[in-house]
């Protein structure tokens, strides 16, 4: 007898006035909606998307690791965790992490959520590639950043990010997005594999509870699809 397929988790971070469903076990693949059921609906719908981000990097599924198939329909999905957001989730951006990023990382995950990380960056860097010497549409009202500013918004960003996970990237000075990327995407692994490894501070001089690798990984992913794909769709 054939078994089905295993249901893809997922945990909802619910906020006031917007919703982030975020998948457990595949870092970056999040969306959000006005409420529960839309947010749910805009994770399936880009499901594709997220996929040919892992076909397009040519990770190793040796051990099945990579082999993800994205969902048709809700009912293939499972909500495991609710989480209380807040003012940053309704913004736009996931804020809370779920109970499962506070477990170690195993070598063979560890290798797995660099594999994910670095896949999720090419998938940036051939954005910004493909957009070269394109206009980006602009919003209703002509807002939205162009190309040059998205790259330098994403760099300035992660930088926070590795902050927030306690490592201190070196210093480089590179004017070309690829190699300013390039550098970016090393800093985000030997700080992964720092932290994974326990070797960085858990907090912050003034007590503050510091990201844990998973979380990193999972707010790192989501943020640099989010802007591939922003880059994707607003080329003309």
């Amino acid at each position: 007898m054939v078994q089905p397929p295993a249901k893809i988790r997922v945990y909802l971070e619910v906020g006031s006035q917007r919703t982030f469903a975020g998948a457990i076990d595949w870092p970056g693949w999040s969306r959000s909606g006005r409420d529960e059921l839309s947010a749910l609906g805009a994770l399936i719908a880009c499901g594709p998307r997220y996929a040919r981000v892992l076909q397009a990097a040519q990770l190793d599924d040796t051990q099945r690791t990579f082999l993800f198939s994205p969902p048709t329909n809700i009912s293939e999905i499972v909500v495991t965790e609710r989480l209380k957001g807040s003012s940053t989730t309704d913004f736009g951006s996931p804020a809370v992490a779920p109970s499962v990023d506070e477990a170690p990382v195993s070598d063979e995950e560890l290798r797995r959520l660099a594999a994910v990380l670095e896949a999720c960056w090419q998938a940036f860097a051939a954005a910004v590639e493909a957009a070269q010497g394109k206009e980006l549409r602009k919003g209703p009202r002509g807002g939205g950043r162009d190309r040059t500013e998205i790259v330098q918004h994403v760099i300035e960003a992660n930088g926070a990010y590795l902050e927030r996970i306690a490592w201190k990237p070196a210093v480089v000075e590179a004017s070309d997005p690829q190699r300013q990327m390039g550098w970016m995407l090393e800093e985000s692994l030997k700080a992964l594999a720092g932290a994974a490894a326990g070797e960085l501070p858990l907090r912050g001089p003034r007590g503050g509870v510091r990201w844990t690798p998973r979380y990193f990984v999972r707010r790192t992913a989501w943020h640099v699809l989010d802007h591939a794909w922003e880059i994707e769709d607003r080329a003309l």
